[in-house]
């Protein structure tokens, strides 16, 4: 493929899975499989939240949210990898830097909102008879509200810097979204200040949330080790189960991705990682949730029933 050897950028070509170019087809129409059901899936979640009353909680209030963040997240990334029948993938260089903004931006706020949820879960297993008045409804509002702003915040300084920098080594991403890595990788400036600032960012963030959320457990199953009879330890890990579930699943990705040593890393399996990330995780969140709690089950299968009286 041709790509250009310039200083000034107006577009880059996104490579995608350029690779796969004899699976054009069923690559489309398995990612265009995959949005969907990212959609349909937390698209539910939301509306049988909002809708049942039952599930006007503070767990299900950070539930919605993750969902919501979910969308987000698959909806900055997977739509223009849906371009890969043409042959090239072109993004304007302010859409490109836009998106990375906004992969930043959520991927932020997906590592707040578990962090918080893990707290919530804390709390339920931890002190039972309180939990309705430590976690009401005003702290689940403020938690909630504090991650979309800090998820925000947080990578304004990377979203400033990127188009600061100079891209003369070719216009071409091996990537199918705006990676901010894969765009260092065409600078032919310094890009120590936006690493710098990642490091600052991974530390005000990143470390932060995962000990938190390490600490939220250990608590948790040591609590769950201390209960008597095997039927209140189950119910005691059923509280969380969904959520672990969710957090082995993000954080192993995410540090298969980014924690590996630079030798055993390749721009194919980068790619695969992130597709695991952006598209499958969140396609599969509202399966684990709706698979393991049973309240979301209740309210799906009374969802059922309505419809199926309402066509009969």
């Amino acid at each position: 493929m041709e790509v250009e050897n310039i200083t000034t950028v107006s577009e880059f070509i996104l490579l995608g899975f350029h690779e796969f170019s004899d699976l054009q087809i069923p690559l489309f129409l398995l990612f265009l499989l995959i949005y969907l059901i990212v959609l349909m899936g937390n698209l539910t979640i939301i509306a049988l939240t909002c809708l049942d009353p039952r599930l006007h909680t503070p767990m299900y209030f950070f539930l919605c949210n993750l969902s919501f963040a979910d969308i987000s997240s698959t909806s900055v990334t997977l739509p223009k990898l849906l371009d890969i029948l043409r042959k090239r993938q072109r993004i304007s260089a302010n859409g490109c830097f836009i998106q990375a903004y906004f992969f930043m931006v959520t991927a932020c706020q997906e590592f707040l909102l578990l962090t918080v949820m893990a707290y919530d879960r804390y709390v339920a297993v931890c002190y039972p008879l309180h939990y309705a008045v430590i976690v009401n409804q005003r702290l689940g509002v403020l938690m909630v509200t504090g991650t979309w702003i800090l998820g925000f915040l947080v990578p304004v300084a990377n979203g400033v810097l990127l188009p600061q920098l100079s891209y003369c080594k070719s216009n071409a991403i091996d990537h199918f979204f705006c990676d901010p890595s894969a765009l260092l990788k065409l600078s032919c400036s310094s890009t120590s200040m936006f690493e710098s600032v990642i490091y600052v960012m991974g530390g005000f963030v990143g470390l932060p949330c995962f000990a938190a959320t390490l600490t939220s457990y250990i608590y948790i199953i040591s609590t769950i080790l201390r209960i008597r009879s095997a039927e209140g330890r189950r119910k005691a890990f059923s509280t969380c189960s969904s959520h672990l579930t969710v957090i082995i699943l993000f954080y192993g990705t995410i540090l298969s991705l980014y924690m590996r040593p630079a030798s055993m890393q390749s721009l194919d399996q980068n790619k695969l990682f992130a597709l695991l990330y952006t598209a499958l995780i969140p396609m599969i969140n509202p399966m684990i949730y709706s698979l393991k709690n049973r309240e979301v089950k209740e309210t799906l299968k009374g969802a059922f029933h309505f419809n199926k009286k309402q066509f009969t």
